[in-house]
């Protein structure tokens, strides 16, 4: 497979992902949680954009951390976020240019093309989102490069919208420890660059035998040649 339809996936990938974060950090307050909702009704359920009712919205939530909002260590815990995420992303553009040399499956090159993508996307975030952007509130839309931004260089926070509560309820009273509670699925909010890194995981876990297989012990590789083998050949 050729670096140059890579090259494009990529650039595809993230110019959907970033131009997408871009205009919901320009034109959205923070959402409202459904906490918030489901304990005072007056409260509007969120100020999301609902696009098939409440089943998928636009949500806007920003991420401090990794995956799922887990953040540790502060200040200090983002940058080493950041710089590892960096260091990812770096190995990747090697990898995948080894992978393309040795010709490996096509679709596992392309699995891997996904993934690196992702990782990129949300690197920009964490990068520079905190220099060019204000900081964005539940009542307050943020402004493009502002005279200063929230946060500084490698502490931006990830921009997620794509939110899908399919199904919103109680836990049944009887149920130990959780009886009661609030239950919803599907509950995260993701990006076009989460969606990426996810897809390309998966394939890769469903279609291993096929990106991976092994030649039979009994085959051989052969070499075609010109040569002609008679019994006054010796092949080695």
């Amino acid at each position: 497979m050729k670096a140059r339809k890579i090259f494009f996936i990529v650039l595809l990938i993230i110019v959907a992902d970033q131009a997408l974060k871009i205009w919901v950090k320009t034109h959205m307050p923070l959402s409202h949680s459904w906490d918030v909702y489901y304990h005072n009704p007056v409260t509007p359920y969120d100020n999301g954009i609902k696009i098939f009712g409440n089943k998928f919205q636009i949500y806007f939530v920003e991420n401090e951390g990794m995956a799922w909002g887990w953040k540790f260590g502060g200040g200090l815990g983002k940058m080493a976020l950041t710089l590892f995420r960096l260091a990812a992303v770096i190995f990747g553009v090697f990898y995948i240019r080894s992978i393309i040399q040795k010709k490996y499956h096509k679709g596992f090159i392309i699995c891997a093309a996904l993934i690196f993508a992702g990782a990129l996307g949300n690197l920009i975030d964490s990068m520079f989102y905190g220099l060019i952007f204000e900081e964005s509130t539940f009542d307050h839309v943020a402004k493009f490069f502002p005279a200063k931004g929230y946060a500084s260089f490698l502490h931006g926070r990830v921009v997620d919208m794509l939110y899908f509560p399919l199904v919103r309820t109680h836990y049944p009273q009887w149920m130990p420890f959780v009886g009661g509670d609030d239950f919803e699925f599907f509950s995260p909010v993701f990006n076009i660059a989460d969606a990426s890194i996810s897809v390309g995981v998966i394939a890769i876990l469903f279609f291993q035998k096929r990106f991976f297989k092994k030649l039979p012990e009994n085959q051989h590789i052969t070499v075609e040649t010109n040569s002609t083998v008679d019994d006054k050949v010796q092949v080695l």
